[in-house]
């Protein structure tokens, strides 16, 4: 039987209409804070590679190492304003604009690892993540975390409170330099490349950056003498990408899926690889002849009380930071329990962290 040419027509229209529109193929422009010089850019350029692989055929992500494209302080304001799409970062370097990004980033004395992942995927740390982040017209996906950092690289010995007087050391962070102060020291900001040539110059006594293996890759063992552990000031430290919320809105809700996949894959594996590389960080520094001190466990409980203090104050500093800190502080409350029966198989120390109540009267 053959069919009429308006018959025909009709049915081919109709097929046409039918069939799912195919989503045209995005490019992003993604930067970081971070240098190739510097290794924690490898966070950044692991979750490109998986979102790549996972979202191929409708998203691609072109990436750019820090610096490259703008400078490392200015990738907030570049996704903010939609210049680039995405970036890579460390949040507590925005807590000059919210003091809210300074918990979302690191403690001192305070989150493990597995704490800030507990914390995300099952007490609402995403969602406030998020909404911080959305203040700024941005989608926010945690995927990268490293336990506690290394400590202080100096040029004369800090085995106790004491050597902290008077001393100028590069550190990063709200809480920490406020931590740092009430010990005596002067807290100096400077980005992470510069501080081999500060401390060969003696422009600063020491400073702290990152995990041992990244202060490798800034040279550090080569410029000091002397590592004061454990990394009081920043227990744990978490990292991910800011992504421009029109650029997001643009993709399926299938690819945003995958891109979340990606996130936490990158985030379980962060933490195992920075562990092993750390090992060989270590070696590093003892290969070089570095001497390694340990504060005392009574300077460490004397720097958990004026962390404490110093937790509250940033907490009631501004509502989102009360309602960030009073979460967290919410979860080590509920884990504390198990944690501490399971003891010593558990998930590391339970944190004599910040009073709750006083943090649940900032929200008032």
């Amino acid at each position: 039987m053959k069919l009429s040419a308006s018959i025909l027509s009709t049915l081919v229209v109709s097929a046409v209409f039918a069939t799912p529109a195919v989503a045209q193929k995005q490019t992003w422009t993604m930067t970081s804070t971070w240098p190739s010089s510097l290794e924690l850019m490898q966070l950044d350029k692991h979750w490109v590679d998986l979102a790549n692989q996972l979202a191929g055929d409708e998203l691609k992500i072109d990436f750019f190492e820090g610096g490259s494209l703008v400078p490392s302080g200015e990738v907030f304001g570049a996704v903010e304003s939609g210049t680039i799409q995405a970036a890579g970062d460390w949040p507590g370097y925005w807590a000059g604009r919210d003091p809210a990004f300074s918990p979302l980033g690191t403690h001192t004395s305070l989150f493990n690892a597995v704490d800030y992942i507990n914390w995300i995927k099952e007490w609402g740390g995403d969602e406030l993540f998020n909404e911080v982040y959305g203040k700024y017209g941005m989608v926010y996906l945690p995927y990268g975390v490293t336990n506690n950092e290394s400590g202080f690289r100096t040029l004369q010995p800090v085995r106790n409170l004491d050597d902290l007087k008077g001393k100028r050391l590069r550190l990063s962070g709200l809480e920490q330099g406020k931590v740092l102060e009430r010990l005596g020291g002067n807290q100096v900001s400077m980005a992470g490349q510069e501080l081999y040539q500060a401390l060969e110059r003696g422009v600063i006594d020491g400073a702290e950056f990152s995990t041992p293996n990244v202060d490798v890759s800034a040279g550090l063992h080569q410029v000091t003498k002397y590592w004061a552990t454990p990394g009081w000031h920043q227990s744990s430290s978490m990292f991910g990408v800011m992504i421009n919320k029109e650029a997001w809105d643009k993709l399926s809700p299938e690819t945003q899926a995958k891109l979340k996949i990606a996130a936490d894959a990158n985030l379980l594996w962060s933490m195992s690889y920075t562990e092993k590389r750390a090992i060989d960080g270590y070696q590093t520094f003892a290969d070089a002849g570095i001497e390694i001190n340990r504060m005392d466990d009574e300077s460490l409980a004397t720097i958990q009380n004026i962390s404490n203090e110093v937790m509250v104050e940033v907490a009631c500093s501004g509502p989102l930071a009360a309602k960030v800190y009073t979460s967290q502080v919410q979860y080590l409350a509920d884990y504390k329990g198990w944690r501490e029966a399971s003891a010593p198989f558990n998930l590391g120390r339970s944190p004599d962290g910040p009073d709750l109540d006083k943090l649940k009267a900032c929200l008032k």
